[in-house]
């Protein structure tokens, strides 16, 4: 049986004594260590050259992917909002997987390799073709996934692919041998049924089922809330259901604001009359007993013990949805057991081919 990969994470202000406290953590390094995952608070994007370069000297491992991020977390931990780094060493056959340089624009993925099978990525949000990216991708791994998360942060932000990069789409290609499995978790539930979108303009909706946007919205989310709708911030957003998904997958989007004069309603995304909408809370219950769905489906999957795992949450989760710290991440250990795993919290989340909010993105290596 082949042991877990080595993984390591420490929160500290002074990085150099925070790196210093994971390489104690992570023992004596394997030969067979190939690739590492690096994890970094936003607070020490100062850092991160020099964060890597130790890391990388440390170790022996020459191939590194990873994020800053307003969080990063580990098995069974948070951090948010404060200077921390996770890292994780895998264990992986050099054949079996390639670096992934930073893809700017869709005509970049014409020169990777063809017989790459899946892609675990980090992305820059400041790139505006970022959806097409995610897509071409896609379309160009076999397996049709790619899993990752956009950087976020307080300012700028940072990608790890090799070195440190930014403007782009960067990570690893891991080809068919690489044992895994992945799952995604919404971190919202629908309030109501679907309804069609009938007139529309970019991000503007003007009605829904011919029915003024604005009044349909307000009988959804019930008239305490419809009373004042300044409540309904970061309560109540729109899913907008993924065409041909047969899971009833929807990607959930900000309301920006309504006209109450002309009864319309903006959203965070550009959508068209045809298209579907519906109206969803953000739940503490309905986001853990979802998570729990999720875990039952990935472990049901799982047909060699975990010896490793990354997990991208939305930085509106963690303790902001489940309302005490490390609740998410100890949902996970206690379903899973207590199996390395590190990630961050994006500024949105990759799965298969398209960027979702509020959501988790687990994937674990066999």
């Amino acid at each position: 049986m082949s042991p877990p990969f080595k993984f390591a994470h420490a929160g500290h202000a002074d990085w150099t004594q925070g790196a210093q406290a994971c390489m104690q953590q992570l023992g004596a390094i394997p030969s067979t260590a190939s690739l590492g995952f690096l994890y970094v608070s936003d607070a020490l994007i100062g850092e991160l050259d020099a964060i890597l370069a130790f890391f990388k000297s440390a170790t022996g491992v020459p191939n590194w992917v990873g994020s800053v991020g307003v969080g990063v977390c580990a098995t069974g931990v948070e951090y948010l909002d404060v200077p921390a780094m996770a890292v994780m060493l895998a264990e992986f056959d050099p054949a079996d997987f390639s670096m992934l340089p930073v893809l700017r624009t869709p005509q970049d993925i014409e020169a990777l390799p063809s017989d790459a099978y899946f892609a675990v990525v980090h992305g820059d949000p400041a790139n505006n073709r970022m959806q097409d990216l995610i897509e071409g991708l896609s379309a160009h791994v076999t397996s049709g996934f790619v899993v990752g998360g956009l950087s976020s942060s307080h300012g700028e932000t940072a990608q790890i692919s090799g070195g440190v990069v930014n403007g782009g789409l960067s990570g690893v290609l891991l080809s068919e041998r690489v044992k895994l499995a992945t799952r995604l978790t919404q971190g919202v539930s629908p309030l109501g049924p679907r309804h069609h979108i009938t007139t529309a303009n970019k991000n503007i909706i003007g009605s829904l089922d011919h029915r003024p946007a604005l009044d349909v919205m307000k009988e959804e989310i019930g008239e305490v809330l419809a009373r004042d709708l300044r409540r309904a911030a970061g309560y109540i957003f729109v899913g907008l259901p993924v065409r041909g998904s047969d899971t009833g997958d929807y990607l959930v989007r900000n309301i920006l604001g309504v006209d109450p004069q002309n009864n319309l309603v903006a959203i965070g995304e550009h959508v068209e009359p045809g298209d579907e909408l519906l109206f969803c809370r953000r739940d503490q219950q309905t986001a853990e007993d979802d998570l729990l769905r999720m875990l039952a489906a990935i472990k049901a999957q799982l047909n060699a013990p975990i010896r490793g795992g990354v997990y991208y949450s939305c930085l509106g989760r963690g303790q902001h949805m489940f309302g005490v710290p490390n609740r998410e991440l100890g949902l996970i250990r206690d379903a899973l057991g207590d199996f390395p795993l590190v990630g961050f919290f994006a500024n949105g989340e990759i799965s298969y081919n398209r960027l979702y909010g509020y959501t988790g993105v687990l994937t674990l290596f066999g």
